[in-house]
């Protein structure tokens, strides 16, 4: 069946007031943390794929998303890097959609379309963006996560789950267009950005990916168990190892910790906002790196034939 650019198999599944989950490659999917997430819970909900875009090729271009060639028991086989589309089918609570989506390199109206065409058809009654963004805050402390939404009554939610509304302005996806319809139409749309220490920059943050996955765990009574967060724990100890033994990284550290903690009697006392950092402590945390001296964990949530 064709839905916009999607092709889907017949028969659709009848689905409960579906809510849908979105991760947006590579935009704000930074240290996986969203694909992770929804890794987890597509595996612990047993989520089917059940669509993904018919010729790929008319929205990417596959010298920045490679397609893959793997060998697999002797046999050789090519996968296509494209968008695709999961359903969770639950016996309480709302049905929920999974979408993977990479990020356009033209006709990105287009795309977004062939989305809103995809949603309305699938009678969603919720879109959420989920995924991660690197800020100058420091690993030492629980990760902030921002959010935003319409809506006004959806504050309480976002409290409860311990989200900031979100300040960002700059360049954003012209994904963004399928939250203004959603928007136009009604339908109940939220986002999820944890914020990442700028200076730790690694393919998997697994810290990161345990706050998102908490977050969502709880929105949807699933089993906290999936966060996973002693991995995250493992991986930021790794880290504290080294920035201990840099007294200037250490002192830098400090700073941003004082930041945060201000920050968070703001909150709750309504204090003067404090100074932002200087531009010679932001250059200089932005050209920090420490990845290369951290052994990578494997993630046995991750699925070896997604690109």
């Amino acid at each position: 069946m064709r839905i916009g650019d999607f092709e889907f198999d017949e028969p659709l599944p009848e689905l409960k007031d579906p809510h849908v989950l979105t991760v947006l490659r590579p935009w704000i999917d930074v240290g996986r943390v969203g694909t992770i997430s929804l890794r987890r819970i597509e595996r612990h909900l047993e989520a089917k794929e059940i669509g993904r875009l018919v010729r790929p090729g008319r929205y990417y271009d596959f010298t920045r998303y490679r397609p893959r060639s793997r060998l697999r028991r002797g046999k050789r086989e090519y996968t296509i890097p494209s968008t695709t589309v999961k359903v969770a089918v639950r016996e309480n609570g709302p049905d929920l959609i999974t979408l993977h989506l990479l990020e356009p390199h033209a006709y990105g109206e287009d795309f977004t379309d062939s989305v809103i065409e995809m949603l309305d058809r699938l009678g969603v009654k919720r879109y959420s963006m989920v995924g991660a963004m690197y800020d100058m805050v420091p690993h030492t402390r629980p990760l902030l996560v921002s959010g935003g939404s319409m809506d006004a009554s959806n504050e309480a939610e976002y409290r409860s789950v311990q989200v900031r509304p979100s300040d960002y302005e700059g360049p954003t996806t012209i994904t963004q267009l399928v939250f203004q319809h959603a928007e136009a139409v009604k339908m109940d749309t939220r986002i999820f950005v944890v914020h990442l220490p700028q200076y730790f920059q690694v393919e998997e943050d697994f810290t990161g990916a345990a706050r998102l996955t908490g977050i969502l765990c709880r929105l949807y009574g699933l089993p906290s168990r999936l966060e996973d967060r002693e991995r995250g724990i493992q991986q930021y100890a790794s880290l504290q190892n080294i920035v201990s033994d840099t007294s200037e990284v250490s002192k830098l550290l400090e700073r941003l910790e004082e930041r945060y903690d201000r920050e968070n009697r703001q909150a709750a006392t309504g204090e003067a906002p404090l100074p932002p950092l200087s531009p010679q402590i932001e250059e200089f945390l932005q050209g920090l790196d420490f990845t290369g001296d951290l052994d990578p964990l494997p993630d046995p949530d991750d699925d070896p034939n997604d690109e």
